[in-house]
């Protein structure tokens, strides 16, 4: 058993965080001494190198605590999601070093003016992170390796075009933060599938209108296209949806296969209809 401060010298922190820990549960001492002093085990030494590693990527200790008191993870799954963060780490640490390495070549030729070239490497990092392993197996095939798919991502993330995408994006989250947060920490596919669903009841609330004889000008429409803008707002988290809800009138009144698609689910002129009542809506 060791004491509260042999425990402080063998893994360089603080006996106060280590009272901290224990006050807010997430490492309780093994037992005490006769005199009262928090004594802690092997078992409590291996729960704290955990902790370590977690707070290693800034994740809070709140979602500490709930990561380690969860009963569906066992001491190899935490090792294992701990192992795969830090090669993410790991991996992010050596394209830096290497695009580090690339300027003082004097190869730095890639335009980056919107996100700087560490911001995208951020992007990728945080993309590759999320992505199951059923899309990097696609991606694989498809470029050879990740590595592959990396120099793909980069060359393209200095084109023009691309840089102006971004910049369009910008606008819509309201700030540059806003942006980058959200594109690295993308929403979960159950969240996506859940949007999905509302979208798809605000859709049927259209049809149903659109049946009953509202036009275009009637508060009942404006209302639902609202509702749909809002709900595109949180699935993309942004301040400004009349770009993405614009961009999706379009596709609307000129795909023909979103138009087919549309109007074969929920009726003949379907699509049509709420092209227009987007248009109407959003540049009225």
């Amino acid at each position: 058993m060791r004491t509260v401060k042999e425990l402080a010298e063998i893994t360089g922190i603080s006996v106060r965080t280590l009272h901290y820990y224990d006050e807010i549960g997430l490492l309780t001492p093994t037992g005490r001494s006769e005199a009262g002093y928090r004594l802690y085990d092997d078992k409590a030494l291996e729960t704290l190198r955990q902790i370590l590693f977690f707070r290693e990527f800034d994740i809070s200790l709140r979602e500490i605590k709930s990561v380690m008191e969860n009963p569906a993870l066992d001491k190899k799954q935490i090792l294992q999601m701990q192992r795969t963060m830090l090669t993410a780490k790991k991996e992010r640490l050596e394209r830096l070093i290497a695009s580090i390495d690339d300027i003082l070549k004097g190869d730095n030729n890639m335009d980056f003016d919107v996100f700087s070239k560490t911001e995208v490497e951020e992007i990728f990092d945080s993309m590759i992170q999320h992505m199951n392993e059923k899309q990097k197996n696609a991606l694989e095939e498809q470029f050879g390796s990740i590595d592959g798919f990396h120099k793909h991502f980069m060359e393209n993330a200095a084109k023009e075009e691309t840089q102006k995408s971004w910049a369009k994006i910008i606008e819509w989250h309201g700030s540059k933060e806003d942006a980058l947060e959200a594109a690295k920490n993308p929403i979960g596919e159950e969240m996506i599938h859940a949007f999905r669903l509302r979208q798809e009841a605000v859709m049927d609330k259209l049809v149903k209108r659109k049946n009953e004889g509202f036009t275009l000008d009637s508060f009942e429409i404006k209302e639902i296209v609202a509702e749909y803008g809002f709900v595109q707002k949180q699935l993309f988290r942004i301040k400004y949806e009349k770009d993405i809800m614009l961009q999706l009138a379009d596709i609307y009144q000129n795909n023909k296969e979103v138009q087919a698609e549309c109007d074969s689910q929920y009726g003949e002129g379907v699509a049509e209809f709420f092209a227009k009542a987007i248009r109407h809506f959003y540049e009225e």
